[in-house]
């Protein structure tokens, strides 16, 4: 179940790094609604994140959070900000993803 937590986790902190990109390219009112996003966004992803932290491993749950909003914000930021896309950066995404999914493979929770 933490694991679930934790993946959650990760996903509200690609929000909250997409709120900010959002808060970004926007003025006025609408740059505070995406910084109010980006408020409950974080708060939620911590909570979360806090929450996976009671029963998995410290070390191994932070990687994979931040593992998961790196891999997350990226590919939000290719298909939504318009990142760059190439050969490299897809290798270290994909990287990314392995290492995401060998932590939890190794894990003993």
């Amino acid at each position: 179940m933490n694991w679930i937590i934790l993946i959650i986790a990760g996903l509200f902190e690609v929000a909250f790094a997409s709120c900010l990109g959002k808060a970004k390219e926007t003025s006025g009112t609408e740059m505070y609604y995406w910084y109010a996003g980006f408020l409950v966004t974080v708060t939620i992803s911590m909570l979360l994140l806090i929450k996976a932290t009671q029963t998995l491993p410290i070390g191994t749950a932070y990687a994979v959070w931040t593992g998961i909003g790196a891999v997350g914000t990226a590919l939000v930021g290719i298909f939504f900000f318009k990142d760059p896309v190439n050969f490299w950066r897809i290798l270290f995404i994909s990287t990314l993803i392995a290492s995401v999914v060998g932590l939890k493979a190794v894990s003993s929770h």
